[in-house]
């Protein structure tokens, strides 16, 4: 044994190594929060994650208050829990037992444990810049005398794959009002510390004392009067130099964060009030579905992070408690991730965090051309290239390309593609130059398409990562236009247009009247009924030329639950609803299906898929949207990362390009638009929507038998309306868009079902519109009756419901649309026609 290690712990039984001489650390005074506006308030319920994360710190944990603290990228501390002992009354107490309330706000997390002698509230953020990673602050409020122990386990581990340094010793350091724990390790470069104004230390088994472990515990003693208007703060920090990782280097930082902590939540609190003012809204008649969008944009922002040691800023893939790994969740940066979810990013106008991430993969690029999918927050601690993560998947660099295209119509930043031509350029030559079998498609030779594990074998091309080599060369047509290339252009989209007749011919089957799954070396096909071909719309283009027949049965219960899209059909014979490719439902998928339904005349399903997303944001991780789910029952899996980036990012894509219909081009100063607003809704508004260095706010209003679209400049140069839309009248100005209304319309109700449910809503497998009628083919449980409703266009139409039981007693303008489903086991098909 090392002396050092020796000393420390013949000096853990209370002796402290050394007395600090810094300046003391001290409760603090309160200070405003800003609990109003966006928030969630919950019953706190028992095993439920939440996620507090920002740029340099995580805490990670469960609603009743236990949890885990990562100062970016070590796992400082675990099973952080609470117990106290009130004067006068012998009872030990656990206070995570007694945890009561949750209230998530953008700024920070709250929950109240509440008994009848006291309160605590666990108040918890993690500020972006500066030193601190995380902050837990306690504010006690008690009729009595308390003393209230916090007991946590040691970690201090670095992120997975930099090796750990065994079980860190605790160190207690003397100080005049208490002192502190420095977190040692193996090694000089490494070492933590956790401090909390007023407090001791609890157990300290001496050298003496046969090997066990024990917690580190900071015991305070609290006073009604002299501690009732004080936050006690936990404060955390780690070292990772021989310098940064001394006990005066850590004591100097905690007690100067302890100082700031007034200054640094304000300006923590002030860039989440300059976001919400400058980013993206929407404002409809859901004013749940507007929060949850607006929450969308927090989930995402809060999954930032810093790069060691670069100091670069991109977003990781999202986060979820560790338990005894040392990688939460998926705490990494992925490029596909990543990608996905910049066509929310652009939406919603964080341009400056679009060109971080691109610039973060850019940087990343292997020499052939080749985009990063995994990169560790502890990658550049190791030979991170020689283990299997970093070029694992094939997708990235075909969705670099679109990102790209996408990012640049959005910003107008056309001096950034031409800044970084070489980069876009070597993608383009990677993905051109790997196909294995000769049919001129980029292949899955070059890693994984989307699946991981396929119960055959792995696949030799999928559909998936086909139609995504189509829609990357019809983008890298665009972005060599806009480079001046105009050879490279031309090659680009008649290679976009010939995969398209290609994909069609080797991948649709006639007989299925289905597109396969993937394409065998050899041509034959694995005809797996996937939802993957949905892919093939989201980028805007034509898709699939014989596809109603797939999207009657994606729509159908064989995929559709009531909370997502199945990867893979419940009748298909390798369906497995708790595998994490053969039948779970992942939001992502949810809402690619939600872009393709809108983009293909399918609102209703379209808009049934995007709430089904959004409803999500508070059904689990509050404020965020988990990563994936049984394809059985409504339950997320275990090991599903509950605060996902991309789960996130599929609220605000459908609901900006799917539901609201609007394409941004700020290269030509354009808004697209074809609305798709449900039948109840008569108003609704994007707010501030970001067109390059424009910002607009785009008005939708139901006058009759039309709708109006207007766009309100709010900032920078005047940018004007336009639609591909048939027979819809643009104003000269292009500041408005007259669209004529069908004569009736259909809306659909939404809502999760109960935690646990098997799939029974009632789904929407067609809506086609012949002359004076509405046909509506539908499926529902057996013997089951779902309520719809009607809205009728115009003064002088009469309808009249085949199939359905039509009621002329109007609510709120719309009539009552009941539709009840022939007896029989499991889903019954009914038509319904609405004639006019």
């Amino acid at each position: 044994m090392r002396l050092a290690a020796l000393l420390l712990m013949m000096c853990a039984g209370g002796v402290a190594a050394q007395t600090s001489t810094q300046a003391e650390f001290h409760p603090v005074a309160p200070f405003a929060l800003g609990e109003s506006g966006l928030a969630i308030r919950h019953h706190v319920e028992a095993g439920v994650p939440f996620t507090v994360a920002g740029e340099r710190g995580v805490v990670l944990g469960q609603q009743e208050g236990t949890f885990e603290a990562w100062v970016l990228p070590v796992k400082l501390l675990s099973h952080f829990t609470i117990s106290a002992n009130v004067e006068g009354y012998p009872v030990p107490i656990d206070l995570n037992a007694d945890a009561a309330e949750i209230q998530v706000f953008p700024t920070h997390t709250v929950i109240t444990y509440s008994h009848i002698a006291f309160t605590v509230r666990q108040i918890m953020f993690a500020p972006d810049g500066g030193d601190a990673g995380a902050v837990v602050l306690f504010q006690i409020d008690s009729t009595r005398k308390v003393e209230l122990t916090f007991s946590f386990t040691p970690e201090m581990h670095p992120m997975w794959p930099q090796p750990g340094q065994g079980v860190p010793s605790g160190e207690w350091v003397k100080s005049a009002a208490g002192g502190f724990y420095v977190l040692h390790t193996d090694f000089p470069d490494l070492a933590g510390a956790v401090a909390m104004p007023g407090t001791e230390p609890g157990i300290m088994a001496p050298y003496q004392e046969k090997p066990k472990f024990y917690p580190l515990q900071l015991v305070l003693h609290y006073e009604p009067k002299r501690d009732g208007a004080r936050y006690f703060p936990l404060l955390m920090a780690a070292g990772s130099t021989n310098a940064t990782a001394t006990t005066a280097a850590l004591q100097e930082k905690l007690v100067r964060m302890n100082e700031d902590l007034p200054e640094i939540y304000a300006a923590h609190a002030a860039e989440y009030a300059r976001m919400a003012s400058e980013q993206t809204a929407i404002k409809t008649p859901d004013a749940r579905f507007d929060d949850d969008f607006a929450w969308a944009e927090v989930s995402i922002e809060q999954l930032r992070a810093k790069v060691e040691p670069s100091g670069e800023t991109a977003m990781v893939a999202g986060y979820y408690s560790s338990g005894d790994s040392a990688r939460p969740g998926f705490g990494w940066f992925f490029g596909r991730d990543a990608l996905y979810t910049l066509y929310a990013v652009d939406g919603f106008g964080d341009f400056a965090l679009g060109r971080d991430e691109l610039e973060f993969l850019m940087k990343r690029q292997r020499a052939d051309g080749k985009i990063m999918h995994e990169y560790s927050q502890t990658a550049a601690f190791v030979d991170w290239k020689s283990l299997p993560y970093m070029y694992a998947a094939a997708d990235a660099t075909p969705l670099f390309l679109t990102g790209m295209l996408d990012y640049v119509r959005a910003s107008g930043d056309v001096e950034f593609l031409r800044q970084h031509r070489a980069e876009v350029e070597k993608a383009w030559r990677f993905e051109t130059t790997h196909d294995t079998d000769g049919d001129g498609i980029y292949d899955n030779s070059q890693g994984t398409g989307w699946v991981e594990s396929w119960p055959s074998g792995m696949p030799h091309q999928e559909i998936y990562l086909a139609l995504l080599d189509q829609q990357g060369s019809a983008a890298m047509g665009e972005l060599a236009e806009l480079m001046g290339d105009a050879d490279t252009a031309k090659a680009a989209a008649a290679r976009a247009d010939a995969l398209s007749k290609k994909i069609e011919s080797e991948y649709y089957e006639p007989q299925l009247d289905a597109y396969a799954f993937s394409r065998n070396a050899d041509g034959t096909l694995d005809k797996t009924a996937t939802m993957f071909p949905m892919i093939a719309w989201w980028n805007g283009g034509a898709g699939l030329a014989h596809a109603d027949a797939s999207f009657r049965r994606w729509d159908s219960h064989d995929f559709s639950t009531d909370w997502g899209v199945r990867d893979l059909a419940e009748s298909d014979p390798f369906y497995d609803p708790i595998s994490y490719h053969q039948g779970s439902v992942w939001p992502l998928f949810t809402g690619w299906a939600s872009v393709a339904e809108y983009r293909t005349g399918r609102a209703l399903a379209g808009y049934a898929h995007l709430m089904q997303n959004a409803d999500m944001t508070t059904t689990q991780d509050l404020g965020a949207v988990t990563e994936l789910l049984s394809g059985a029952y409504f339950v997320p899996f275990g090991r599903s990362t509950s605060h996902q980036l991309w789960s996130s990012a599929m609220v605000i894509t459908p609901a900006l390009r799917g539901l609201f219909g609007v394409d941004v081009d700020a290269l030509k100063g354009v808004v697209m638009v074809d609305p798709h607003l449900p039948a109840d809704w008569n108003t609704a508004e994007v707010e501030r929507l970001h067109v390059g260095a424009s910002v607009c706010s785009v008005e939708y209003e139901r006058r009759g038998a039309e709708m109006v679209v207007r766009v309100k400049m709010v900032s920078g140069a005047a940018v004007h309306l336009a639609t591909d839309v048939k027979g819809a009248r643009v104003a000269a100005d292009g500041a408005s868009i007259t669209f004529a209304l069908p004569a009736v319309e259909v809306s659909v109700p939404h809502g999760l079902p109960l935690p646990g449910a098997r799939t029974a809503q009632m789904k929407v497998l067609a809506e086609t519109r012949e002359g004076r009628s509405l046909r509506l083919d539908l499926e529902g449980e057996g013997g089951s009756t779902t309520m719809m409703q009607v809205r009728v266009n115009g003064p002088r139409v009469s309808v009249h419901a085949d199939g359905a039981d039509l009621s002329d007693a109007k609510a709120d303008g719309l009539l009552p649309l009941m539709v009840s489903f022939p007896a029989g086991a499991g889903y019954q098909e009914k038509t319904v026609t609405l004639r006019w």
